[in-house]
């Protein structure tokens, strides 16, 4: 059974997850955190997106310098991508909310 949906407490980076204990579910020391407000939570995702980003754009580079592996730079290409499909998604999605907002009559 599905566990009640809590208030957002951290942003999760690619490439990490929260403190998952054995029972599947996350650990008194991942959930003790203070949650935080929604406008704080999304800049803190723009924020973690932007870095992502970045790091895919260096990554990509130093590969073609010959400095680093085919492998990570596939690895991160693809982390990059994963980041801007999920920010497009969000956009979108605040967009369309803003646009049923806007159209309920006062």
């Amino acid at each position: 059974m599905l566990d009640a949906i809590s208030a957002p407490t951290r942003s999760t980076a690619i490439g990490s997850a929260p403190d998952i204990g054995l029972a599947g579910r996350a650990s008194p020391a991942a959930s003790a955190e203070t949650p935080v407000d929604f406008g704080s939570f999304l800049a803190q995702m723009a924020a973690d997106t932007a870095n992502t980003l970045k790091v895919g754009e260096a990554t990509a580079i130093a590969g073609v310098n010959g400095q680093v592996s085919t492998q990570k730079v596939v690895e991160a290409v693809m982390a990059t991508e994963q980041t801007l499909q999920s920010a497009i998604a969000i956009r979108d999605k605040v967009v369309s909310a803003f646009l049923e907002i806007s159209r309920m009559s006062i």
